[in-house]
């Protein structure tokens, strides 16, 4: 009996589980076609029916884990201004189970992001446009008063590295930067950036 289109797809989509179990579990650094078809009940050599390549393996890889980071349920803003921009901050942080793995994921792609300068580009441009949101957020803080006045571009790069500086902490120490830590420095962060009377 030949195999049919949706017998392909069901296929790919319990590969790609397979691949994000592995990603959860060891990282970027532990992502290799025999990892994954182990984690698949399955050979090496099935995988490369999908993945001729450990690169296309790995692409396929960055690619789940943008889908997984797009479709994480987001915070409602709960207002504008201040209180969008804090929801967005609030969004990166590894607050959750699910945002945690998320984060160890992304943490554990930057070494092989680095190795590659078309990977190291696409990275660029995903922080940049992250940085291009959150300007758009401090602007409209700035214009209601709740920020200082000036270009919004250097708030919003601040605090984009703040929360990223925030995960890398909260990873490497979660008993010292639990969920209700994180949300405390953040929120000391923010109102230090409050315009002074």
């Amino acid at each position: 009996m030949p195999r049919t289109k949706g017998d392909h797809e069901a296929r790919r989509r319990d590969v790609s589980e397979a691949v994000w179990r592995v990603l959860a579990a060891h990282g970027f650094g532990g992502l290799t076609m025999r990892a994954v078809a182990a984690e698949l009940g399955a050979t090496t050599g099935l995988l490369t029916h999908y993945f001729p390549a450990k690169r296309d393996l790995v692409a396929h890889a960055l690619d789940l884990l943008e889908e997984r980071t797009a479709a994480r349920p987001r915070r409602a803003p709960g207002g504008e201004g201040l209180a969008a921009l804090r929801a967005a901050l609030l969004d990166i942080l590894p607050l959750t189970p699910q945002a945690t793995a998320s984060n160890r994921i992304w943490v554990s792609s930057w070494d092989t992001a680095l190795a590659d300068p078309v990977l190291t580009d696409d990275y660029a441009g995903k922080y940049g446009r992250s940085r291009a949101r959150l300007t758009a957020l401090v602007a409209t803080a700035q214009e209601r008063g709740e920020l200082p006045p000036g270009d919004p571009a250097p708030l919003a790069a601040g605090a984009q590295s703040f929360v990223l500086g925030l995960v890398v902490q909260a990873l490497f120490a979660p008993a010292e930067f639990t969920p209700e830590r994180q949300v405390e420095l953040l929120d000391a962060y923010l109102h230090g950036l409050a315009p002074r009377p």
